[in-house]
């Protein structure tokens, strides 16, 4: 640790001398991330991909080593998975490790990361470096994940960063047990760290030679949040977060206890980064908001002006209209002066004059017929041609509904497992998500529920049917009642971050609805669930559609339905 403090006060002092010049090389030439990007989901993210073990099945303990990746070839490690009471603790021991501030002044740490297949990072704790070497010991209540490490601005980040510098890997004796499972998850990029415009120099490592560690990474945090406009979107818990750093400034400025200065600095840090996820996530729904906005101002302008185009095809019409009544009421006062002229002539030729007017009367009315065949066949060509217009906007409405319906899946894919069915699109929350038995919703099930609520409030209009669902195992009442009170919880808590409670009902169908046999452990645990059917004429579904034609409130197995509740005022 003593090591890594030198080097990292070095560092600091060689930002000050070099200035801006050390800045930019820090902030755009960084090392090429360990594996290349897949995908990118904003500026400042890419995917990556690590393989990952069901450690459950491996039974008893397992181990598994570590290797570096191109960004830190000489890295290695390896640990101890051991599962105890439904959650797998883990031993890990690492060698060979620079110091964090080899990928930029920005990056102070190391933090230890377990992956799900399903993207969800669960960061495991903080690496303590002594002279290259650290050991960690953590638990997670994940049974298959993948393990990784990366070089951080502090401890404290929700989201691993792309400077990945070990990954597990599996040997070839333990091959029978890993499945073939890629975890594909979001690596969060320098940019979310720098920028072009904010120099990392005195304001965050200062010159005193002996200024601690986490006093750094709270400075860091800081400036990270700071990036992310947390005094526009977080004014409240950036001014906290503030006021935590200003005192453990203090507390060091007093030369007071190493223990209170990190103390102080490490609750600086946790602030800073819940700032910085309520800033991205704020910043997230204003640019969904701004998007709906003006998607919808671009539909009032086509429809404003397809009623111009309309408009101005009925005054086209009259005016022709009013033209040809004009021509024949010319043609017949010519006629009339004509047969004035011809009265007026010797009698000799009069009856010679009437004969030629009367031949050219029936021309005149077969050029008439034609002429109104012609204008019918025209009105006709008109008539069909509005017809199609009709039929095109009528079909670029429904894809306009089919598009808007593939982003709201694909949006809440990235939170939730969803899939699309003739009642709507079908969130699916495992039992995972609550405690055991328990209706109370886990802090991850919370998040979840968050980011669920920031789409449904994106897009207003569309309803939501909260559906529980348990396995066989207990009493059918207790199987009711607990697949209500976890419905109600998701409803409640949904409706606390902004969702209308008019626009969710929540039901609980116990053990009635299984999607799987209740005969496996994996079959009871896909059936222990909470559904989230999202509906709305805005995505082509209307509301209030049952699952298997299942009345709500009425026990398929007879009796009264506990849990089931209809919508609540707001």
């Amino acid at each position: 640790m003593k090591i890594g403090a030198i080097l990292l006060k070095s560092a600091a002092i060689l930002a000050i001398s070099l200035g801006p010049a050390l800045v930019v090389v820090g902030a755009v030439a960084q090392p090429p991330t360990a594996t290349a990007p897949q995908s990118a989901t904003n500026a400042n993210a890419v995917a990556h991909t690590t393989k990952a073990m069901n450690y459950r099945r491996a039974g008893g303990s397992a181990k598994v080593s570590f290797q570096g990746t191109k960004l830190m070839p000489t890295a290695s490690g390896e640990a101890k998975v051991e599962s105890k009471n439904n959650r797998m603790e883990i031993e890990a021991k690492f060698e060979r490790l620079d110091d964090a501030t080899k990928f930029g002044l920005q990056y102070l740490t190391y933090v230890f990361w377990a992956v799900s297949p399903q993207g969800r990072a669960e960061n495991l704790g903080e690496i303590t470096l002594k002279n290259g070497v650290a050991e960690v010991k953590a638990d997670t209540d994940m049974q298959t994940f993948g393990m990784i490490v990366t070089a951080e601005p502090y401890f404290a980040v929700t989201q691993p960063g792309s400077m990945v510098v070990l990954e597990n890997s599996f040997s070839t004796g333990a091959s029978g047990r890993v499945e073939n499972i890629d975890a594909t998850y979001e690596l969060l990029g320098p940019g979310a760290y720098s920028s072009s415009n904010t120099k990392i120099d005195n304001a965050i490592f200062g010159i005193d030679r002996n200024t601690p560690l986490e006093l750094f990474e709270a400075r860091n945090a800081i400036r990270v949040a700071s990036n992310a406009n947390a005094q526009k979107y977080a004014p409240a818990a950036w001014a906290k977060a503030q006021q935590q750093l200003s005192a453990a400034e203090e507390t060091y400025r007093q030369k007071r206890d190493r223990k209170l200065i990190d103390s102080a600095s490490r609750d600086a840090v946790e602030t800073a980064e819940e700032v910085r996820v309520m800033a991205v996530k704020q910043k997230a729904e204003e640019d969904a908001q701004a998007k709906a906005a003006a998607e919808k101002l671009a539909a009032e302008q086509r429809a404003a002006q397809a009623r111009a185009d309309a408009a101005a095809e009925a005054q086209r019409r009259q005016q022709a209209e009013q033209e040809r009544l004009q021509a024949e009421q010319a043609k017949a006062e010519a006629e009339r002066m004509k047969q004035e002229a011809q009265q007026a002539a010797q009698e000799a030729a009069r009856q010679r004059q009437q004969a030629e007017a009367a031949r050219q009367a029936a021309l005149a009315q077969q050029q008439a017929a034609e002429n109104q065949a012609q204008q019918a066949a025209q009105a006709r060509a008109a008539a069909e041609a509005e017809a199609e217009k009709a039929r095109q906007a009528a079909a670029k409405a429904e894809a306009e509904k089919g598009q808007l319906r593939a982003q709201l899946l694909q949006q809440f894919n990235a939170v939730l497992q969803t899939r699309d069915s003739a009642r709507g699109l079908i969130v699916n929350m495992s039992d995972v998500l609550f405690d055991t038995g328990s209706a109370t919703l886990k802090p991850g099930a919370r998040e979840k529920l968050a980011k669920i609520s920031g789409i449904l409030l994106a897009h207003p209009g569309l309803s939501l049917q909260i559906e529980g669902h348990t396995d066989s195992v207990g009493s059918d009442e207790f199987n009711q009642e607990l697949s209500g009170r976890r419905a109600d919880s998701v409803r409640d808590y949904l409706a606390q971050e902004g969702v209308l409670a008019s626009s969710m009902t929540a039901r609980g169908f116990g053990k009635t609805q299984p999607v799987a046999t209740n005969d496996t452990p994996e079959g009871r645990q896909r059936n222990r669930r909470v559904e989230l059917v999202v509906n709305g004429d805005a995505i082509g579904n209307s509301a209030g559609v049952t699952p298997d034609g299942a009345t709500p409130g009425a026990n398929p197995a007879g009796g009264a339905l506990r849990g089931v509740s209809a919508p609540q005022p707001k």
